[in-house]
């Protein structure tokens, strides 16, 4: 299977993802926790920034097309939903990382090694990337269009603040994650001889062709 072929799989894989971690969710008052930043993050760290990207896009559009994919349903009304603001950084947060990590556009054949601190940097951007336009949304949506006073530091505080502990520990999982994978993930069967050169690295090679 080449590498185009794999990674589109992988991505319709972490779409299905993110049907599943809406769903699990734990209610606050105005957005609740979901496992959703997790996988976003994976999704960019692991696939690049394209098809992370992309998984992002096809998870978005289901839910904007009427499937209830959403943690609460789904169809073109749930733009006025408090919480829309981050479902539209999803992509561009997973695009983020991808980027960082694995240095650009290009489809690498196995992932990248990269160090812990490139890892977190991609990460924080990306949770970044999530809760700004969140944040906004969130503030403008109470404001003026479900018309319930919120100053923007209570939006501050129950959009961002309250996820911040939670969203640090997907962020660690997500970096141990993709520590674990690195050596043992390829995209395609065709490897360059030179990291194949050992047979250890063959044999672990061999277990995703």
């Amino acid at each position: 299977m080449n590498g185009s072929k794999r990674l589109l799989i992988l991505s319709g894989l972490f779409t299905a993802l993110m049907v599943l971690g809406a769903r699990i969710k734990i209610p606050l008052t105005f957005i609740p926790i979901t496992l959703q930043p997790f996988f976003v993050l994976l999704s960019g760290i692991l696939l690049g920034p394209v098809y992370g990207a992309a998984s992002q896009l096809a998870y978005l559009f289901l839910g904007l097309i009427g499937f209830p994919v959403f943690s609460n349903g789904g169809g073109l009304a749930y733009i006025l939903q408090p919480s829309f603001g981050y479902l539209l950084g999803f992509p561009l947060a997973s695009f983020i990382a991808g980027m960082i990590v694995h240095r650009g556009f290009s489809l690498s054949k196995v992932l990248p090694s990269v160090s812990v601190t490139r890892l977190i940097f991609a990460n924080l951007a990306a949770l970044l990337v999530i809760f700004i336009p969140g944040v906004l949304y969130l503030w403008f949506n109470l404001n003026f269009i479900v018309d319930k006073s919120l100053s923007f530091n209570g939006a501050l505080y129950g959009g961002f603040l309250v996820f911040l502990p939670g969203d640090v520990i997907k962020m660690i999982g997500a970096i141990l994650l993709y520590r674990a994978l690195q050596p043992r993930l390829t995209f395609s069967t065709n490897i360059p001889t030179e990291q194949t050169a050992t047979p250890s690295m063959a044999r672990t090679e061999s277990r995703f062709d």
